[in-house]
């Protein structure tokens, strides 16, 4: 045995990281550390393949020469149901349609199971279907099939939903969290801390009101009007298109700053991003300093990163600007090539730090 490895109460061999914590514990679905560790030691060895390894928000496969497909699975498990600007009906098919989107994919397909608890209010259930019914319209996708389970009391928060979903990548076009280049500009497409907030204000955690409401957006139509502008359909575009669009990431689970230190691992290059050009709306601000809760952390389910060409840059912010979910998007950051691996960030007093990945729970249940 190598001293990498342990063993497991069951005899197993298993990596450290997770030897270290013998039983699931909340911070294993905040989308930071613990969860990347999970993935990496747990799921990833007996599962590998390339396309899984590669890490992004979905799998993009070849299911014929010249036609990729992306394929992405997402779990909502938010407390409660109901919250200001949204509900877990159109965060479940808003998070697959943004997953699938990030990598250049047009959203066609999505599918839907629900666990529901015994004792949910019919009428619940049905306000719930309502809202993935409208979102799915918003987003221009179908639910193709789907599945229901019930559990007895107790044993869920009244309804769980996952959602699957299936997008069509135009020909020779790669978007992926390996792309980022030296040089690259940062976009951010708005305000963040949004989502995570306003779920917290909702649950009475916060111990006074805030006045935020989620994010939630489809943001499908946002990526398309920034892939192909002069086009009705993106998917024209020719397979010799150089995209000056490298990297899209929506930071949900772990916010920002989890997000762009995902990038920089993938791609080997260090990201720079400044704190005054970094969007927060005053209410989040707010909440967050009443906390000791740090706005770059907090989950957001409307927004996107984009990495992308210097020359492109001012191009494509315009473009987004131009859309209703990117009318506040900024330029945050750059793409530098050391310490790569690493998220620095220029602060208001003038000096520089590291911005770390999330590294246990900050906010249970908000996606």
């Amino acid at each position: 045995m190598n001293n990498n490895e342990n063993i497991n109460m069951q005899g197993a061999v298993c990596p450290l990281p997770i030897a270290q914590n013998r039983q699931i514990i909340m911070g294993h679905g905040s989308g930071g550390k613990l969860s990347q560790d999970l993935i990496n030691y747990l799921f990833i060895p007996p599962l590998d393949n390339p396309t899984l390894r590669a890490g992004n928000d979905a799998g993009v496969v070849s299911i014929k020469p010249g036609t990729q497909i992306a394929i992405s699975t997402d779990s909502h498990v938010v407390w409660p149901l109901f919250f200001p600007g949204g509900d877990i009906g159109r965060l479940a098919i808003c998070g697959t349609v943004n997953d699938i989107a990030m990598m250049g994919a047009s959203p066609k397909y999505l599918t839907a199971g629900f666990i529901l608890e015994e004792g949910l209010e019919m009428i619940l259930l049905q306000r719930v279907v309502e809202s993935m019914k409208t979102a799915a319209e918003e987003a221009g996708v179908q639910i193709i099939a789907g599945d229901t389970k019930v559990v007895q009391k107790g044993k869920a928060d009244l309804l769980y939903i996952n959602t699957s979903g299936v997008g069509v990548l135009p020909p020779g076009l790669s978007i992926n969290g390996a792309n980022a280049r030296t040089g690259d500009l940062v976009i951010l497409s708005g305000p963040i801390g949004d989502h995570g907030i306003a779920v917290l204000s909702a649950r009475g955690d916060l111990g006074f009101e805030a006045d935020v409401t989620s994010d939630i957006a489809p943001l499908n139509h946002l990526v398309s009007s920034m892939l192909n502008p002069n086009e009705v359909d993106p998917h024209s575009l020719p397979e010799s298109n150089q995209c000056p669009i490298h990297v899209l990431r929506d930071p949900t689970r772990g916010g920002l700053a989890t997000s762009l230190n995902e990038i920089a691992q993938q791609s080997q290059v260090s990201i720079l991003i400044d704190e005054s050009k970094i969007p927060v709306r005053p209410a989040v601000e707010a909440a967050c300093e009443m906390l000791g809760f740090d706005p770059l952390y907090i989950a957001n389910e409307g927004k996107l990163i984009a990495i992308v060409k210097r020359e492109q840059a001012e191009r494509i912010l315009s473009l987004m600007q131009a859309a209703p979910y990117g009318k506040d998007s900024v330029i945050i950051g750059e793409v530098r090539p050391d310490p790569k691996g690493r998220v620095l960030m220029k602060t208001l007093i003038g000096s520089t730090r590291v911005v770390e990945i999330l590294s246990g729970e900050l906010l249970p249940r908000i996606c």
